[in-house]
């Protein structure tokens, strides 16, 4: 796998992993225009933008994930590094900067264009990067990281997506960016502690600061342009108070405060359980998680062919409930074997990505088309909080109450998830036509 290749999005052949869902694309009929109703897969175009974007979207993931495996151990080195509730903060505060950014984001690129704010916001991630690479202490790695939260883009690339696919195909188009989440996790993972040893932890915040300036160029000549929506202005109580909209917004906030809760222990217990070094970890993370991306295909695919959808996502959720119950359970135990943690990890990680893939296509659906970045700003905000409080809360819960209390956070907040999910409505299978007459 080419490391660049990847992240900018210029060649995803050669990514075996893609293999599956490009093959499940079905493109038929690659020369046709994207809103040809003859075709029946995405066309060349939709699969170029989805794809080029998806790995605009896995850059800022990136972010976040490359200091997960080894920020803990830094950390002590540095001034202010020996207390977990700031290493938490550090990991965490990204997604609160970005809570604070989405939002304005979203608006401002249904009003001046998706391209120009996604660049601004590359921008101001990679001037963050900068600023943690040369931070001397834990407050201004803080603050580096901030600055990297402040640029805001998901909502922006997100909406783009939606701009620059059909109806019927945008869950596909989804489902890469979802993909690319998981995939850039296991990267992160297996590179990461090598990057460490070999460049330091400046240097891997200077590296995602020199691909962030490196995907502007994606943006400006490689992703497609598409129209701006001109269409009624959407007063904002019709996307605050719609009640599948905050279904939705619940279930990102839920599902990332978890996700991030999970890694504050996760990394710690398999060099304690498992015997391995954290250099050796991706021996565990990459197989669970490319085999959890392939078992998310099928379910997703068919629940948007066959319009259940809702089904698809509560399954989901009941089987990411089940994962916290079952770490919650596993580290109550007195001997905790590691094969149940690597187990319960390929459970959450199938539950992730169909969650990953699905949710934002729905708010794309159900949003208002000319605000169609002001409702993902709002739900992209409420998976920042996410990754904020989970960052924050796992590390004062399991400082202060031990691991097990870090699972029942997340059995108590996909619980209510759960409840809230099996009440949403079922968004019928859309026909092409009449997807394309409402795109």
């Amino acid at each position: 796998m080419s490391f660049p290749a990847t992240i900018l999005g210029l060649d995803l052949a050669p990514c075996s992993a893609f293999t599956p869902l490009l093959a499940m694309l079905n493109m038929n009929n690659p020369s046709s225009p994207p809103d040809s109703e003859a075709t029946s897969g995405m066309s060349r175009a939709e699969v170029k933008a989805s794809a080029s974007l998806a790995s605009i979207f896995a850059l800022r993931m990136l972010g976040l994930f490359l200091i997960l495996p080894v920020f803990s151990v830094h950390a002590k080195t540095l001034p202010g590094g020996d207390s977990a509730a700031l290493v938490g903060l550090a990991m965490g505060i990204y997604g609160l900067a970005q809570s604070f950014g989405q939002i304005p984001f979203g608006v401002a690129s249904d009003k001046y264009g998706r391209k120009k704010i996604i660049v601004v916001g590359l921008i101001l991630f990679a001037l963050g990067s900068f600023i943690a690479a040369g931070a001397g202490n834990i407050y201004w790695v803080i603050a580096g990281r901030a600055i990297q939260g402040a640029g805001a883009i998901s909502a922006a690339v997100t909406a783009f997506i939606a701009d620059s696919t059909r109806e019927e195909h945008r869950t596909k188009a989804m489902a890469l960016v979802g993909g690319s989440i998981g995939l850039t996790f296991a990267l992160s993972l297996i590179i990461s502690p090598l990057l460490y040893e070999w460049i330091g932890m400046g240097g891997i915040f200077a590296m995602t600061g020199i691909l962030s300036l490196a995907a502007i160029g994606v943006v400006i000549w490689l992703v497609p342009s598409v129209p701006l929506v001109k269409a009624r202005r959407v007063a904002w109580s019709e996307i605050l108070r719609n009640s599948e909209l905050m279904r939705l917004n619940y279930g990102v906030f839920a599902l990332h405060m978890t996700q991030m809760a999970m890694f504050v222990v996760m990394p710690a217990a398999l060099v304690k359980y498992a015997g391995l070094p954290i250099t050796s970890h991706w021996k565990i993370y990459l197989p669970v998680v490319l085999a959890s991306f392939v078992m998310m295909l099928p379910p997703v695919f068919v629940g948007e062919k066959q319009g259940k959808m809702k089904q698809v996502m509560v399954a989901a959720v009941a089987l990411l409930f089940m994962v916290q119950l079952g770490l919650l359970l596993t580290f109550s135990m007195e001997t905790i074997r590691w094969e149940w943690l690597v187990v319960l990890l390929l459970g959450f990680f199938i539950a992730f990505n169909v969650l990953e893939a699905s949710q934002p296509s729905l708010v794309s659906r159900i949003a208002p088309p000319a605000a169609k970045g002001a409702a993902l700003g709002v739900y992209n905000t409420m998976q920042a909080l996410g990754l904020f409080c989970g960052g924050a809360l796992g590390g004062l819960l399991k400082q202060h109450a031990g691991a097990p209390s870090v699972f029942i956070l997340g059995s108590v907040a996909t619980l209510c998830w759960l409840i809230i999910a099996s009440s949403m409505k079922n968004l019928p299978r859309r026909s092409k036509a009449a997807a394309t007459a409402a795109a």
